[in-house]
């Protein structure tokens, strides 16, 4: 059920109410609210991620976190645990990992959230979300020099990406599949990945993964 339809539903129990003298529908279409609630804050906060990452990218040094951000996700994890909405728990919480890993460079404290999300995403078979977990886990892995766990996560990543068909996605990943091999020393199969990618971004229009990876050629 789409936005529109729990809208429509809230006129119909409000009618159902004033004259049928039925107030049966009022709890039901009440929590159909909570969950246009709860997806509206993911949204939101996603445009605020971007604006962030938009930012950095660009060199736009006036682009700040926005405290709303973290709110928002909370809001909304909270919001899709209370109506029992595991898939949107999943997600939320990714991207709470995700303002504590990506904005604030805070490992310890995302990582718990990351793991939860993952284990929750694969409990309803939500492979975007277990997928963006498995690659922010895998960064985390990196950062701390556990690379074969780093590889193990952006593989699955990858797998679980390419079952989707999100090839930009599959070519961010062999970014950072690139960086852990020219960690452990195996420069050659860092630049035949970086060559992989390269070709599936070109592909597909990912013109920031063409960047990133022009990027990682110089330092591999």
């Amino acid at each position: 059920m789409n936005a529109e339809d729990r809208i429509d539903r809230v006129r119909i129990a409000y009618d159902q109410v004033v004259y049928g003298g039925d107030a049966g529908g009022l709890v039901e279409a009440e929590r159909g609210l909570d969950a246009v609630e709860a997806d509206t804050a993911v949204a939101r906060g996603r445009i605020l991620h971007a604006r962030l990452l938009h930012g950095r990218a660009t060199g736009d040094t006036s682009i700040v976190e926005d405290p709303a951000e973290l709110a928002l996700f909370e809001r909304a994890s909270a919001g899709y645990r209370a109506l029992g909405d595991i898939r949107g728990e999943a997600e939320a919480l990714f991207w709470v990992g995700c303002v504590h890993q990506v904005i604030r460079r805070d490992n310890a404290t995302a990582v718990p959230i990351l793991e939860q999300s993952r284990r929750l995403a694969a409990q309803v078979g939500d492979r975007w979300t277990e997928a963006e977990a498995l690659r922010h886990l895998g960064i985390a892995a990196h950062g701390a020099g556990r690379l074969d766990e780093a590889r193990e996560r952006l593989e699955e990543s990858s797998r679980l990406r390419r079952e989707l068909g999100a090839w930009p996605g599959v070519a961010s990943n062999m970014v950072g599949l690139a960086y852990i091999a020219a960690a452990a020393n195996r420069r050659a199969d860092a630049l035949a990945t970086l060559d992989e990618a390269q070709a599936i971004a070109e592909a597909h229009g990912a013109h920031a993964i063409v960047r990133h990876i022009e990027q990682a050629r110089t330092t591999v």
